[in-house]
């Protein structure tokens, strides 16, 4: 049976008996995949706590696709045993998920949420006459709000960057086996 799996079509059961089947991966399915956004709250905040706080919060993400990464490593080296190439395959499972993961879950949202915030602070300077307080309190707010419109299109694009580069790479080197 085919069916869509929003990657394009599989074939297999079909997506109700997998999701019933499919064992949960805790870093993606559980709340600790809010970890990985650890940063994008902290980036929020920036006009409001210490600088070291924003650096905590990007460790705290760091370590969330660090933890990930080896997991899917792990999770490789159990899914492919003893078979030829068993290292490659490992090493492209880690280093796919630790690039993923720290250009969809680090770098690319803290830079657009630290973006958005100073703009917001500037801009709100520039058009209001709200006290300082305020106008840094309102930019937080704007921060934390657009957090969820941003994590899915910097996911898309994160896969479409990686489709179109690293992962010929691998690709290449599986038809290569």
């Amino acid at each position: 049976m085919l069916y869509s799996t929003g990657d394009g079509l599989k074939e297999g059961m079909d997506p109700i008996e997998e999701k019933t089947s499919k064992s949960v991966d805790i870093y993606r399915d559980t709340w600790v995949r809010f970890l990985g956004y650890a940063n994008e709250v902290g980036e929020a905040f920036r006009a409001l706590v210490p600088v070291s706080f924003v650096w905590g919060s990007y460790a705290v993400a760091s370590v969330y696709v660090t933890a990930d990464a080896v997991d899917k490593g792990k999770k490789a080296a159990v899914a492919h045993g003893d078979n030829p190439g068993k290292t490659t395959r490992v090493a492209v499972a880690v280093v796919d998920t630790f690039v993923w993961q720290a250009l969809a879950s680090v770098i690319i949202p803290g830079f657009t949420i630290n973006r958005v915030c100073a703009a917001s602070l500037h801009l709100l300077g520039k058009t209001t006459k709200w006290p300082l307080a305020v106008r840094k309190w309102t930019t937080t707010a704007i921060g934390l709000s657009t957090i969820p419109f941003i994590i899915s299109p910097i996911d898309r694009s994160v896969d479409f960057l990686l489709d179109s580069s690293l992962r010929k790479i691998y690709h290449e080197e599986e038809k290569h086996k």
